[in-house]
Order: C-alpha cells, then structure tokens, then sequence
C-alpha cells in the first residue's frame, strides 16, 4: 500500500488506515516503538510490561471466594526439624 508523506512542522507524517492499525492491534493508547532496520522504518507494538494486571486479577479472585489453594497444604517430611 502506497502513501504520501504529509508536513507537520519539521516532520512528515503518514496517515495508517484503521484497518491495518486493527490487524495490528494498535491504537491511539497502545501507542508504538518505531526503529530503522536497513532504510525501512519500522513500527511495532510495545511490548506489555511484565506481570501486567496481576494485581487486578488477584484482587477480582479474591473478591469472588475463589482463591483457595489449588494443591491444597503440604510440606516435606524434614520441614518439622528446621530452624526459621
């Protein structure tokens, strides 16, 4: 798909269709990392940082009783003789 630069002060800028920015999952908040790989200009989505929405998801499992433990209590044999 070709497309023309257009001028935005100092710079240029180029229109992305909706459609191509949907298949890419890109939106005006997810926002994008740009690089030069060769004399291609590149842009990718951010990656999420880690761990994103644990906390909201722990504190949902805990609002609805379903956080009891999965394996159930255990503890090795020799755990009775340590020392803390």
């Amino acid at each position: 798909m070709k497309v023309n630069l257009q001028k935005l002060g100092n710079s240029r800028a180029v229109v992305i269709p909706k459609p191509l920015l949907a298949q890419a999952g890109l939106d005006e908040t997810t926002g994008v990392d740009m690089t030069l790989e060769g004399q291609s200009i590149v842009l990718r989505k951010p990656p999420s940082p880690a761990r994103e929405g644990w906390s909201e998801a722990a504190a949902q499992l805990a609002a609805s009783d379903d956080d009891a433990l999965v394996m159930g209590d255990f503890s090795n044999e020799a755990d009775a003789e340590l020392k803390w």
